[in-house]
């Protein structure tokens, strides 16, 4: 079976399950008027073309799962940390990231794990040269801004072997590589 055909059937499953789940229960004709309105999404509303191209590693994928609880959870630390201790308001600013990621779908990864975070939130994204730009709640010392980038490369380096090995790196078809991302 195809890779889209894949998709498509998890995407199926995935808008019947919500739509059960926001009815709260699981009978057939609950599973059945599910199927249908998630066929007449797909059909009526259906998403833009995403090129996939790379490979997902559950170990890498795993690893990153626990990277990220990890950091979330120190980050949380340190904002409650900012917000009770008696000291005056810590300095802010915004630092630029540049990334190695190649593929869109990846980057928007990178960008949602980073705005999830506590203390950081993604301004500015240069898709084309792959700069990002982030707000970071605590600049005050260099061990901020250090422990800052530290935990940006991390997660960039988890979600490279997660999906981007250069072994396994393919172009997307959808791709000609000449348009300008924009």
């Amino acid at each position: 079976m195809k890779r889209a055909n894949v998709l498509r059937m998890a995407v199926l499953g995935w808008t019947t399950l919500v739509w059960v789940l926001l009815w709260g229960t699981f009978s057939i004709a609950n599973i059945l008027g599910g199927l249908l309105v998630s066929i007449i999404i797909m059909v009526v509303l259906p998403l833009p073309r995403v090129p996939v191209e790379g490979r997902v590693h559950l170990w890498s994928a795993m690893r990153l799962g626990g990277v990220i609880f990890v950091e979330t959870i120190r980050s949380t630390i340190n904002v409650a940390w900012l917000a009770i201790r008696p000291a005056p308001p810590p300095v802010t600013g915004v630092l630029r990231c540049r990334l190695t990621i190649k593929s869109d779908l990846v980057l928007t990864l990178w960008t949602d794990i980073m705005n999830n975070i506590p203390g950081t939130m993604v301004l500015e994204i240069d898709q084309v040269r792959r700069i990002m730009y982030v707000h970071v709640l605590d600049v005050s010392t260099d061990k901020a801004v250090a422990d800052f980038y530290r935990s940006a490369r991390l997660i960039e380096r988890l979600l490279i072997r997660t999906f981007e090995r250069d072994s396994e790196w393919q172009a997307s078809p959808w791709r000609s590589g000449t348009e300008e991302l924009t």
